[in-house]
């Protein structure tokens, strides 16, 4: 994606913002990288109101939602609800664990609600029976696992990639499990989702890893992070903690959805994800 393409990305939001104001709230997007969210974010409106939840993300400006978890839903019902309330889903979440037993399944789906990811959320032990943290022959085994599923699910049309939480930036014997995880993937098989917010809070820099190899991360989760009072970071709005989204933007150079996601609200949800919003309206890149 060029220079001004992220610029669009940004701008898009204060477009899509004025677009809702306006008689069309459904008008076209605008170019470059629409405003995306994962919908964890609102994980416990949605079952209360699930269509009514949706069509207030696109009045905030939200075009695009990434799953976590279809709600009970058929693939026809999801993409009818996505329809109705103007939103694409253009990725979704599985851990290894359900991926394995049901990817003809998540595949289908996927096809029906016209995804362009399917995402990895977690991993899994080489062997079941073992407890504990993951350790390096396990991440050597997850590996293999995704170079599998990714050929599978790329032969189906649709991108297969993986989304970190903290522990794969643990390391044994000097090597980081995360590293390990680029180096041993395909790149063509198996693209990487970053999620930014949990980078940071396992003590590493997202912008190391998007400004070496940009084409492995085509996702995104924007989220914040700030430090409460027990020492530990936790979710945040946009902007309030203390992350700078401004040079990951401009490093991203591949970036194809940028999903904010805020997992912890001290105020009401839907209001803290219109300033997450906000603040990319307003940042600069």
């Amino acid at each position: 994606m060029t220079r001004s393409s992220r610029r669009s990305f940004l701008k898009a939001t204060g477009a899509v913002a004025a677009t809702v104001a306006m008689a069309h709230p459904l008008a076209a997007r605008p170019p470059g990288v629409p405003l995306g969210l994962q919908l964890y974010s609102v994980r416990d409106l949605l079952p209360k109101d699930f269509d009514g939840t949706l069509h207030k993300l696109r009045e905030i400006g939200y075009t695009e939602v990434e799953a976590a978890g279809y709600y009970n839903r058929t693939a026809k019902e999801f993409r009818h609800a996505m329809d109705q309330a103007g939103l694409r889903c253009v990725s979704t979440h599985h851990p290894l664990g359900q991926l394995r037993p049901h990817l003809d399944e998540y595949i289908e789906y996927g096809h029906q609600l016209g995804l362009d990811f399917i995402i990895c959320s977690s991993s899994v032990r080489r062997d079941p029976a073992a407890k504990g943290a993951l350790n390096l022959d396990d991440w050597h085994y997850v590996a293999d696992e995704f170079n599998r599923i990714g050929e599978k699910v790329k032969a189906a049309g649709i991108g297969f990639g993986y989304h970190n939480h903290i522990p794969e930036f643990g390391t044994e014997a000097g090597v980081v499990f995360y590293d390990e995880l680029l180096r041993l993937t395909d790149p063509k098989l198996v693209s990487f989702e970053m999620d930014c917010g949990w980078v940071v809070a396992a003590g590493r820099n997202p912008l190391d890893y998007i400004s070496k190899t940009p084409e492995r991360f085509p996702l995104l989760h924007i989220k914040d992070m700030e430090k409460g009072a027990n020492g530990q970071l936790h979710s945040a709005i946009l902007g309030r903690g203390t992350m700078d989204y401004r040079p990951i933007l401009r490093a991203a150079s591949s970036l194809k959805h940028g999903f904010i996601e805020q997992e912890e609200f001290d105020i009401d949800p839907l209001e803290a994800l219109r300033l997450d919003a906000e603040y990319l309206r307003k940042i600069e890149v």
